[in-house]
C-alpha cells in the first residue's frame, strides 16, 4: 500500500513539467470552476453537464450520479441559485489528466422563500477531451454542522 502511494506521488511530480509546459492546472481548473459557477448561477443544468467528460459522475453524500444537467434541476428546484467555487489547490496528473480540490458556498431560498446555504470541500478528477480539459470525476460533501 505504501509502496503505492509513493508510486502516485512520483507520477504526479514527474507529471508537474508536462502540465506546467501547458499552463498551470490550477489556471485551468478555475477557469473551469468559473463556467461552472456561472452555469448554476444562470440555472444552466446542461451549461454544467457540458463541462463534464462523456461518462462524466458527480459523487455527493446520496451516492454517485451521471445524470448531472438532470441532478442540477433538482438544486434548483430545491432555492438554490448561487454558488461561489474556489479552487484551492490543483496537481497534473500527465500530460492530459489534473487533480484539484477546493470548496464550495450554495445559497438561495426555499419554497417559503426562508434563506437556505451549504458549503462543502469538492475533489475533482479532469481529462482532456476534444482538446479540452474536462471533469470526469467530481466529489463534493457538505460540511458537517459543529459539534454540540
Amino acid at each position: 500500500m505504501l509502496r503505492a502511494c509513493f508510486s502516485c506521488l512520483f507520477v504526479a511530480i514527474v507529471s508537474l513539467s508536462a502540465m506546467a509546459a501547458d499552463g498551470d492546472p490550477k489556471q485551468k481548473v478555475e477557469a473551469i470552476a468559473s463556467e461552472y459557477a456561472a452555469s448554476f448561477n444562470k440555472q444552466d443544468g446542461a451549461g454544467i453537464a457540458a463541462l463534464f467528460a462523456a461518462g462524466g459522475i458527480h459523487v455527493n453524500p446520496a451516492g454517485p450520479r451521471s445524470d448531472i444537467a438532470e441532478f442540477y434541476q433538482g438544486a434548483f428546484k430545491a432555492g438554490f441559485d448561487h454558488e461561489e467555487i474556489t479552487v484551492d489547490q490543483a496537481w497534473p496528473l500527465g500530460s492530459d489528466m489534473a487533480l484539484a480540490i477546493g470548496a464550495y458556498r450554495l445559497a438561495g431560498k426555499n419554497q417559503n422563500g426562508a434563506p437556505i446555504e451549504t458549503g462543502g470541500i469538492w475533489t475533482a478528477t479532469y481529462v482532456t477531451e476534444g482538446g479540452k480539459l474536462k471533469i470526469r470525476l467530481l466529489s463534493a460533501m457538505p460540511k458537517p454542522p459543529p459539534p454540540k
